[in-house]
C-alpha cells in the first residue's frame, strides 16, 4: 500500500507505535495489505482485530505474525508483544481512517454503485464491463458497509487500474462516512426504493440520505442515474456532470428486450449517438438495467462499443442472486440473499417465463418500516399477474402474501408456515421433473438452507 508505513499509519489513526527490539527500523515499512481475518493474512500485511459479540480478534494477533503480519493494530497494551503493534483507542474507527488516508494516495478511477435495489448485481455487470480493458477491483460480495468498504480500499494494488465498490447503507450519515472514505469519481444510482424504511422513513429519506454522497466527489466527477426513476430524474447533484441510462428515451437506453429461456435476455442498446445487439447471459429486463448502467460506465472510462457488448455477453451471477442451479430437467432460482419489493416483483416476473410448473418460496422481507405488512401483502398482486402455480411462504409478516392471494380467489396454490423445515416436508415431495422453483427472502431468513435442501433432494 502505497506510502502506508507503519508510522503513517499510527499518526492517522492518533495510535502509538511499538516496536520491540529486534524490529528496529520496521516503522519505515510499507504496510501491503489490511484485513480483519487472521486467516486472510499475507506477508507484511497490518492485522486489525476487532471485538465482536462472540470472537475478539485480538486472541489472534500471535498467529497473524506466524502468518507473516508486518505490524497489527491493538485496542490494549500487549506483553512480550512478537512484533511491532500500534495502540489505538478503537479499530474498526482505525481502519476507516486507514482506508480514507490510502484513498488519497491513489491515483485511478473509483467507481461507486449505490441505491435500493441492484447494488451488487450492477457492480458485478459493471466490472464484467471494465474488465474487457482494465485490472479492475471490484468489492467482494456485498461488502459494502462501514467495515466492507475500507477492507476493499486496502486492497487495492499497484496493478489495478480501476475500482468498483458497493456501498450499502441504512441511516443518515453512513453515506456521508463512506463517501469520506472512497471518493468516487463516478457514482451509479440504481434506483430509490423502499429498503430501510425502518430508519429513512420514506422513499425522499432514502433519496436524501443516499445523495450525501455528491459533497464527497470532486468538481469533475459524474453521476450516473437511473432515469426511469422518479426519484432520480430529478435528483440534485449539486452541479456535478450527470447521465441518464433506462428504457424511457434516455441517453443510455434499450429497446428489443427479449427473454431467451430462464437464462438469458435479448437486447438492442444505444448509447451515445451508437447502437449494438447483446445477449446478456442472465434473465431479467432488471439485468438489462444493469447492463445499461455498465455501458455508461464503460463509455465514460473509453470504452469501445465492441469492449462493451463483450463485457455485456460475459457477466456471470452470484451466489443468491438470480443464480439459476439446473438439475436434471429441473431449475432453482437461488435468489435467497436479500428482498425487498421491487426485487421481489422482478424475481417473480423471471419466474413467470418458465416452461413448466412454476413454484415460489417466499419469505419475510426486512426494514419496511410502518407499512410492512401492506408491502408484503401487494406481493400477492405480482404472484397472480405472472400466473405463479405454486407458492409456499414462510414468516410472520410472509402470511400477508397468502392472505392477499386468498382474499382474491386466486388460482395460484398458496400454503403458509411458520418455519422453513414446516414448509420444506410438505413442498419437497411435490417436486417433479420441469419444475421451476424461485427461493426469495430476505438474509436473515436463511433462506440458503432452502436451496441446500433442494439441491440435496434432487440430486
Amino acid at each position: 500500500m502505497k506510502n502506508m508505513t507503519l508510522e503513517k499509519i499510527a499518526k492517522v489513526t492518533e495510535g502509538k507505535l511499538f516496536v520491540p527490539e529486534g524490529f528496529e527500523g520496521a516503522e519505515k515499512k510499507e504496510i501491503q495489505g489490511a484485513v480483519n481475518d487472521n486467516r486472510k493474512v499475507e506477508k507484511d500485511y497490518l492485522f486489525i482485530p476487532m471485538v465482536g459479540a462472540r470472537v475478539d480478534g485480538h486472541d489472534f494477533i500471535e498467529g497473524a505474525f506466524k502468518d507473516g503480519a508486518l505490524a497489527t493494530l491493538s485496542e490494549r497494551e500487549l506483553e512480550n508483544p512478537v512484533g511491532p503493534y500500534i495502540l489505538v483507542k478503537d479499530s474498526k474507527l482505525a481502519l476507516k481512517q486507514i482506508a480514507t488516508a490510502y484513498r488519497m494516495e491513489l491515483n485511478i478511477p473509483v467507481v461507486g454503485v449505490i441505491g435500493s435495489v441492484g447494488k451488487t448485481s450492477t457492480k458485478e455487470m459493471i466490472t464484467s464491463v471494465l474488465s474487457t480493458k482494465f485490472n479492475v477491483l471490484k468489492t467482494e460480495g456485498n461488502f459494502n458497509n462501514e467495515i466492507g468498504l475500507p477492507l476493499t480500499i486496502c486492497r487495492i494494488k499497484d496493478e489495478h487500474q480501476v475500482a468498483v465498490v458497493e456501498m450499502g447503507i441504512s441511516d443518515f450519515g453512513e453515506m456521508h462516512r463512506l463517501g469520506d472514505i472512497a471518493k468516487p469519481d463516478i457514482v451509479v444510482m440504481t434506483n430509490i426504493g423502499q429498503c430501510h424504511l425502518e430508519f429513512l422513513k420514506s422513499r425522499d429519506g432514502i433519496l436524501k440520505a443516499k445523495t450525501e454522497v455528491f459533497e464527497h466527489m470532486p468538481s469533475d466527477g459524474l453521476v450516473i442515474l437511473n432515469g426511469d426513476d422518479d426519484k432520480l430524474i430529478d435528483a440534485d447533484t449539486l452541479g456535478l456532470k450527470k447521465i441518464f441510462y433506462g428504457m424511457n428515451n434516455q441517453q443510455v437506453n434499450a429497446r428489443d428486450v427479449q427473454p431467451i429461456g430462464l437464462s438469458e435476455t435479448s437486447a438492442t442498446i444505444k448509447a451515445f449517438g451508437e447502437s449494438f445487439d447483446v445477449t446478456i447471459p442472465l434473465p431479467g429486463a432488471h439485468n438489462v438495467m444493469n447492463a445499461l448502467a455498465a455501458t455508461a460506465v464503460g463509455h465514460t472510462l473509453g470504452l469501445t462499443i465492441e469492449e462493451i457488448a463483450d463485457g455485456l455477453s460475459r457477466a456471470e451471477t452470484i451466489s443468491g442472486r438470480n443464480n439459476l442451479i439446473k438439475i436434471r430437467d429441473i431449475t432453482i432460482i437461488d435468489d435467497c440473499y436479500n428482498a425487498n419489493p421491487v426485487s421481489m416483483k422482478a424475481s417473480i416476473e423471471v419466474l413467470g417465463k418458465a416452461a413448466g410448473r412454476s413454484i415460489a418460496v417466499l419469505g419475510d422481507m426486512g426494514e419496511l418500516g410502518d407499512d410492512e405488512r401492506k408491502l408484503h401483502y401487494e406481493i400477492g398482486t405480482a404472484l397472480e399477474d405472472n400466473h405463479i402455480g405454486y407458492v409456499f411462504t414462510v414468516g410472520e409478516l410472509s402470511e400477508e402474501i397468502n392472505k392477499s392471494l386468498s382474499n382474491t380467489n386466486s388460482s395460484c396454490m398458496a400454503h403458509h408456515y411458520k418455519t422453513v423445515d414446516e414448509m420444506l416436508v410438505d413442498l419437497l415431495p411435490i417436486i417433479r421433473g420441469g419444475d421451476t422453483i424461485l427461493v426469495k427472502a430476505s438474509h436473515f431468513m436463511n433462506f440458503s438452507h432452502v436451496v441446500e435442501a433442494l439441491k440435496t433432494r434432487l440430486a
